[in-house]
This record gives structure tokens, C-alpha cells and sequence, in this order.
């Protein structure tokens, strides 16, 4: 979930990409003379890109990943630049590793990792460099179950006060999300639903940054959400 205030969205990404060398005079992110190294028209559709990643789930999940685009020759070609395919906005938590989860190699995907797949402006800026300089036609936001972050978030304010101050950050972003889950549920029952919601939440919240807004109406982006399941190592896609 990227949660930035509306007022306050546009000038606060003009100051970050301006920082890391986006803005305008300024070489761009990754080169030195200012021509864009990596520009290039994406060579799939964001249903193309969402096909093949879940095409690498069910390989993964059914424990025959073609490990491809993992040697050498791979890592040299890349030497050049980078044209992932897709962006990736997953958690952190060890146990749900991007590339592992969709069977992908080295420069497939542009991953973005950060606990409770919830984030800043760090975050929206490096979602939107992947969309903006990259040219990936999809960005896809990974939940999963049993998620810590989400757990932690259904606690009590006093419970998520004890924590350090960053982590109470991080769980006051993820809490926005849950305002609608219905707490006299059992607890199991509150994460899963809980963690679906974060999904979503962070999805709508992508779809109105205003430079990831236009490219969705322009046809050249699309923002979807999924779940993974730590059982069985399958996504489903959230609507």
C-alpha cells in the first residue's frame, strides 16, 4: 500500500525522482550523459505479462520450474540493460521470493520487496521508474497468507505500540486497509481476509498515483493484485 497524501503526492515524487536523477536537467536514473539506457517499447501486452507469470507459478507450484534465464550467458547479456517484463510488489517475508515464486531468471522482473507488501514514496518512486523508464506493462502486487504484517495490524493500537516506531509505521499503513474486516471473526479467518483487502487496497492506491494513472489510460499499464499460498505455492488473482 503506498500511502501518501493526494495534496502532497504530486511535488513529493517530483522531489524523488529529481533526487535519484529523473527529473528534468538531470541525467537520468542509471547513466551518466543523460540519454536513457534502458528505454524500449514493451515487447508484450500487461495480459501477456500476467499469463506468463502465472504460467511460472503453476510450474512452480507443481515443482517443475524451467530455472531459465539463470547462467551465465544471461548475466553478460545484461551487462547492456535491463527490459524486465513485468514489476513485482511482493513482501519481504522469506518465505515468498519473487523470482522463485513465478519460475523467472535474472532481468525478468523488477522487484520491489518491503514487509506487508505496503510502502512510500521510496517505493512508488521505484514502481514508477519500472513503469516510466522501463517501459513494464504490468505491475502485479503479491500478498500472501499468514502474512506477519497483516496479523500484526488486526492487533490492538496498545499491542502495535509496543513496537519500535518503524514498525509501527509500516503497521498503521497495512491498518488503513483492514478498516472493514469483520473483527469478531476468528482470527485466522481476519488475516486471510485481511491480507486480500491490503491487496486491493494497495492496488486502488497504484492505479491513482497520477504519472501510473496515465499510462493505465493510455493502454499502457495495467495494476493487478494476487495472493500466494504458502501451502500449496499457488497465486490466485484478487478482483
Amino acid at each position: 500500500m503506498i500511502n501518501i497524501p493526494r495534496s502532497n503526492r504530486g511535488s513529493l515524487v517530483a522531489c524523488l525522482l529529481m533526487s535519484l536523477g529523473l527529473g528534468i536537467g538531470v541525467a537520468p536514473f542509471g547513466t551518466a550523459s543523460g540519454e536513457e539506457h534502458h528505454a524500449q517499447a514493451p515487447t508484450v501486452s500487461s495480459a501477456m505479462a500476467l499469463q506468463r507469470l502465472v504460467e511460472g507459478n503453476k510450474r512452480f507450484a507443481a515443482g517443475t520450474p524451467r530455472h531459465s534465464h539463470q547462467d551465465l550467458a544471461r548475466r553478460k547479456e545484461l551487462t547492456a540493460g535491463q527490459h524486465p517484463f513485468a514489476t513485482i510488489v511482493g513482501c519481504s517475508d522469506s518465505r515468498v521470493p519473487s523470482e522463485l515464486v513465478f519460475d523467472q531468471g535474472f532481468g525478468d522482473v523488477f522487484v520491489v520487496r518491503v514487509a506487508g507488501n505496503v510502502g512510500g514514496l521510496d517505493d512508488l518512486g521505484s514502481i514508477e521508474y519500472a513503469a516510466i523508464h522501463l517501459n513494464t506493462p504490468l505491475v502485479l502486487v503479491v500478498g500472501h497468507e499468514s502474512c506477519g504484517a497483516v496479523t500484526s495490524a488486526l492487533e490492538s493500537e496498545y499491542a502495535r505500540a509496543r513496537e519500535a516506531a518503524g514498525i509501527q509505521a509500516m503497521l498503521s499503513r497495512v491498518a488503513t486497509s483492514l478498516e472493514n474486516v469483520n473483527r469478531s471473526l476468528p482470527k485466522p479467518e481476519q488475516v486471510h481476509l485481511g491480507v486480500e483487502a491490503n491487496v486491493r487496497h494497495s492496488v486502488a492506491l497504484l492505479r491513482d498515483a497520477p504519472e501510473l494513472k496515465a499510462k493505465i489510460a493510455s493502454g499502457e499499464l495495467d495494476v493487478v493484485g494476487c495472493v500466494y499460498d504458502l501451502d500449496s505455492g499457488k497465486i490466485h488473482i484478487v478482483r
